[in-house]
């Protein structure tokens, strides 16, 4: 038995992986090379997170590891033993949606849904890294600091340029996050 670079044992080719996914611990056994959207779907049966361009590109595998947004595509599900991750499917709190998911309902901010829990795990994070006061490339003063306020319709289009959408919602997509924001 020897030890894995990524803290989990391996045997016979597999990888011990400990988990906490939306607050709950899981324990799988992944092959090394195993991506972390690959388990989470096929291992963990958890599929709303979605398979889009399987290559960094899109964003529609978007989750959070560790409270930032990651494409879960391009992680090995190895590297984020111990890591605290939440999936599209654990955003709703006591039956109630994430305002964000709320939000996108009201301002019909998807059409075909396929890159829609990408989207919200991306607005999500996005709205977090604003309250925190980070600044993106649309950012007019970066020297000032950045509030929710500050939170234009192009501020979030260039914070969310990372996720594709095939359908064009982008308006409504940017009218949900904005909505949300103001719910925040």
């Amino acid at each position: 038995m020897s030890e894995s670079s990524s803290g989990g044992d391996l045997r016979g080719g597999v990888v011990e992986v400990t988990l906490t996914i939306n607050g709950r611990a899981c324990k799988l056994a992944a092959e090394p090379r195993m991506t972390l959207l690959d388990a989470l779907r096929e291992e963990l049966l958890l599929t709303g997170t979605k398979k889009g361009c399987d290559r960094g590109e899109c964003g529609a595998c978007t989750v959070h590891i560790e409270g930032r947004r990651a494409l879960s595509c391009m992680t090995l599900a190895a590297m984020q033993d111990g890591k605290r991750i939440t999936t599209i499917e654990g955003l709703q709190r006591d039956d109630m949606l994430h305002p964000l998911q709320a939000a996108f309902i009201e301002h019909d901010g998807f059409q075909c849904g396929f890159c829609t829990s990408g989207q919200i795990m991306s607005g999500v994070a996005m709205i977090d890294e604003a309250k925190a006061g980070w600044p993106s490339a649309a950012t007019v003063d970066v020297a000032k600091p950045f509030t929710l306020s500050d939170l234009s319709n192009a501020e979030i289009r260039e914070r969310m340029s990372g996720n594709l959408c095939r359908c064009a919602c982008y308006p409504n997509i940017v009218d949900a996050i904005a909505n949300a924001v103001g719910r925040s």
